[in-house]
């Protein structure tokens, strides 16, 4: 068909305000890392290359979105006015639901840009929400998304009881998405229209790093991933798909998830899904159908099999937090604001610096932020240990925390990111967690593999005095090749909770290094701290529609 009106263009920008070696934060950062750009960079092509296969394609473009998409229509709008005289276009986009500022922006111009491309445009945007395990007009809250509880248990028991998860879209058809067939269009979305084409802007045109502006330095590290992570991270829904097809069905993890999902050595100890997730390759409701699918396939329904749909929830309420609470995620008194916080944050460059660079003098936390230098990844567990390190223990401006996580995090997501900091921080008025790093490492890394995994200036020091190396004596720095001040930092503060004096129980904590057999799974590494902890954790429930 020759109708203008038919057809569906697949659109993606790659936006400067967003993406770019030279694109920095408030806080000074860069603002996507040359790691996640990969990671993006992967996404795309896939996506592409998928919608090919469908009997489609994509248009990519460089340039701020509202501006690209304004000039799109101009474009293909003069070539149908060149051909079919007082005969226009009526663009209607469609795009994912946000509410962070900076995306809400962007959507607000794109918005003002089809409306107004020409005069009496009257172009559209709709938005459409498929990032969160449940809808957002299924909550059981009178107000809606405004009226969902500030803490996340409550939220937690009342949605799981109240409401079930949509069942993910199919598959489209092939043929179902298919461009339009007027010729003039065809000539801009090729960028082959000898008047109207747009730079950096086609069916067929892709930005390189180097093209976004990242260094060759950069690009070398993003290109050849360090041997020391966890595992290789591919961005695209086809390699997000291979991960839940390996992880749940063909290793058999999902059933003791739970009891493994506090490592921080190895591709198997969770479920790595989360890269694939904040870039949307993945959505929260098909892992759910997976995990259910699991469940009915094998009979097995545990803690472990529920937890990773638990996990989900997490990443969904999270989203709609933001919705109620808008930009007070980002500001130093959270969402509890001046008036419910009597915190005095400090800031200090040189300590700062050193949390950044792994180098504090706490083995954990050094090991922590090194990985995520040199990977883009960080455990969980690993993650809510820097960050209370640095908010609650040296009393740095959270925001600088979440800052960084920012440029670094493969799995990035504003809504996670910033609102877990600010939770950290004990700035959304929940229970603030205040770990003891000296206990947490004992527990969490028991034998001290990670840290010298991470720390290779450690790897000597027996595992008794691994998390604590402080402690050792001149003859023990000398008789282990590591010398405090030189080789490896002295502590720069001393965290809370910290007990100067050796319990004399081994360094293992309160039973750390006891031998006793692991109940449902093979983590060696998980001490009994650690077990009497996630016994704690209540199980619930989910169903689908």
């Amino acid at each position: 068909s020759n109708d203008i009106s038919k057809g569906i263009v697949p659109f993606y920008c790659f936006d400067p305000r967003f993406v770019g070696g030279d694109v920095t934060t408030s806080f000074g950062s860069q603002k996507c890392g040359v790691r996640r750009a990969k990671f993006l960079l992967d996404s795309i092509q896939d996506l592409r290359k998928n919608l090919e296969k469908n009997g489609s394609g994509l248009v990519v473009a460089y340039g701020k979105t509202e501006d690209v998409l304004s000039q799109f229509c101009k474009s293909i709008d003069a070539e149908v006015g060149s051909t079919e005289e007082g005969v226009g276009i009526k663009p209607s986009v469609v795009v994912q639901e946000e509410f962070a500022s900076e995306e809400y922006a962007v959507d607000a111009a794109v918005r003002r840009a089809v409306k107004n491309f020409k005069t009496g445009a009257k172009g559209s945007l709709d938005t459409v929400n498929a990032a969160t395990l449940y809808d957002i007009e299924d909550l059981p809250y009178d107000e809606g998304v405004k009226g969902i509880p500030d803490t996340f248990t409550p939220f937690r028991n009342k949605v799981e009881k109240k409401c079930k998860i949509p069942l993910p879209r199919p598959v489209p058809r092939s043929g179902s998405l298919a461009l339009p067939m007027n010729a003039v269009v065809k000539s801009v979305l090729s960028g082959k229209s000898p008047n109207n084409a747009i730079s950096d802007c086609s069916l067929s045109y892709m930005p390189t790093l180097a093209d976004l502006g990242y260094s060759a330095e950069e690009i070398k590290s993003a290109e050849n991933p360090d041997p020391r992570g966890v595992m290789p991270f591919v961005g695209g829904e086809t390699a997000g798909l291979q991960r839940i097809q390996e992880y749940i069905f063909d290793k058999d993890l999902l059933k003791i998830y739970f009891d493994t999902r506090n490592g921080m050595l190895g591709g198997d100890y969770s479920t790595k899904f989360s890269p694939w997730l904040a870039h949307g390759c993945i959505s929260p409701r098909y892992i759910a159908k997976q995990c259910k699918r699991y469940e009915r396939e094998t009979g097995i329904e545990n803690k472990s099999t529920y937890w990773v749909v638990f996990e989900l929830l997490w990443g969904c309420y999270f989203r709609m937090f933001a919705a109620k609470h808008g930009d007070s995620i980002f500001s130093v008194d959270g969402t509890v604001g001046q008036s419910g916080s009597n915190k005095q944050w400090k800031m200090n460059d040189k300590f700062l610096q050193a949390w950044k660079d792994g180098k504090t003098g706490y083995p954990l936390v050094d090991a922590n932020m090194r990985e995520l230098a040199a990977t883009g990844f960080m455990s969980n567990r690993g993650r809510q240990n820097v960050a209370s390190f640095l908010a609650l223990d040296m009393n740095l401006d959270w925001r600088y925390g979440a800052d960084h996580f920012e440029q670094h995090l493969l799995d990035y997501d504003v809504y996670a990111n910033w609102g877990n900091w600010c939770a950290a921080a004990g700035m959304t008025g929940g229970r603030v967690n205040r770990f003891n790093i000296v206990k947490q490492s004992k527990d969490y890394d028991k034998e001290g593999d990670y840290v010298r995994h991470w720390c290779p200036e450690l790897a000597n020091i027996p595992t008794k005095s691994i998390h604590e190396p402080f402690k050792l004596t001149q003859f023990q720095q000398a008789e282990y090749g590591v010398r405090l001040g030189v080789d490896y930092p002295n502590p720069i503060v001393r965290p809370s909770g910290y007990n100067t004096k050796n319990d004399g129980r081994g360094g293992g904590g309160r039973g750390g290094y006891q031998n006793k057999k692991q109940r449902g799974g093979n983590n060696p590494n998980r001490g009994r701290n650690q077990r009497k902890d996630m016994s704690s954790l209540k199980q619930g429930s989910y169903n689908f529609e």
